[in-house]
């Protein structure tokens, strides 16, 4: 289907920039934004709590005085963990964020809220139904979460999920999973598909908040460098197996853990390996990443790529 008005605002590629932990800020969103895609950042990244309202502040001023921004959004975290649930919507609301993104449990005491002032609900899901239970829950689009995505990821092929999934919901989808370049960006699409949701390819980034042996890790690996377990949050994720040995891990063996451990609110002792500090995530799409780029640059690129692959099938369509 046609991407929503709201959200096709001044867009130069179908990219949600996927919501990173930790690594996505306001420098990132801001400049994504103004590349023409949408950006995307965590309530959860804003910490102290009281520094989201600053952020969003920003963010609505710096982009409000570039008029040709794409809209922005909010990741929120659904779980009994997470504390400051409350505290962060009422926020979002205040600022009318265009796109609510959630996670984990259906979000069905958000939707009417962020309906009232004209936003968006997208929520993540692994499977179908995971999306059954999005859409009685009233959200507006699904971000499907599919093998080779970075971060908590499903399991299953995008060409499956998408497919079942068109059976029953004919609105906006975003799929995640290994899209790190724009011939990927146009398979999405080929798919079903009306937005690529790319997060990896932006750690990689000058604004992105990740340390300097992360975004160079990610330039040298390939898919094969990318664990995939629940070890580390109690969901099974995918991480850079180069971070795992050098938390002094065997990233062949490491134990089962299940949901039980999930903590969002969890302190940070600085001294255990944690998920997503000392543990770095990423998608099966690393190899695509050559350098460290601006956002800007990487929008470019991206654009290029997807431009380059539409007439390279142009000439191949029989």
């Amino acid at each position: 289907m046609p991407i929503p008005a709201a959200l096709n605002k001044n867009l130069q590629l179908p990219v949600i920039c996927a919501p990173m932990f930790i690594v996505s800020n306001p420098d990132l969103v801001i400049a994504q934004c103004r590349s023409g895609v949408i950006g995307s950042f965590p309530a959860l990244n804003a910490r102290p709590e009281a520094l989201l309202d600053d952020w969003l502040l920003r963010i609505k001023r710096e982009l409000a005085a570039s008029p040709g921004a794409a809209p922005f959004a909010v990741n929120q975290i659904i779980h009994a963990s997470n504390t400051r649930l409350e505290h962060d919507m009422a926020l979002c609301i205040k600022h009318e964020v265009p796109l609510i993104i959630t996670s984990l449990s259906a979000p069905t005491a958000i939707v009417p809220r962020v309906h009232a002032y004209g936003g968006q609900v997208f929520h993540d899901v692994i499977s179908v139904r995971h999306a059954e239970k999005a859409i009685e829950a009233g959200v507006d689009g699904l971000i499907l979460v599919c093998a080779g995505a970075g971060g908590h990821a499903g399991t299953l092929s995008p060409f499956a999920l998408v497919s079942e999934i068109r059976k029953f919901w004919d609105g906006p989808i975003a799929l995640s999973g290994a899209i790190a370049n724009g011939a990927a960006i146009l398979a999405a699409q080929a798919m079903g598909a009306d937005f690529a949701y790319i997060g990896t390819r932006f750690i990689a980034s000058s604004e992105a908040n990740a340390v300097s042996a992360y975004k160079d890790t990610l330039v040298a690996a390939t898919a094969k460098d990318v664990v995939y377990t629940p070890y580390f949050t109690g969901v099974h994720g995918n991480y850079l197996q180069q971070s795992i040995v050098a938390a002094g891990l065997d990233p062949n063996n490491l134990p089962h853990r299940d949901k039980s451990v999930m903590n969002f609110g969890a302190a940070d002792d600085g001294k255990s390996a944690k998920a997503w500090r000392d543990i770095w995530g990423a998608g099966q799409g690393v190899g695509s990443i050559d350098a460290i780029l601006p956002a800007a640059d990487i929008v470019a690129q991206l654009r290029s790529e997807y431009q380059a692959a539409r007439n390279r099938l142009t000439q191949q369509l029989f």
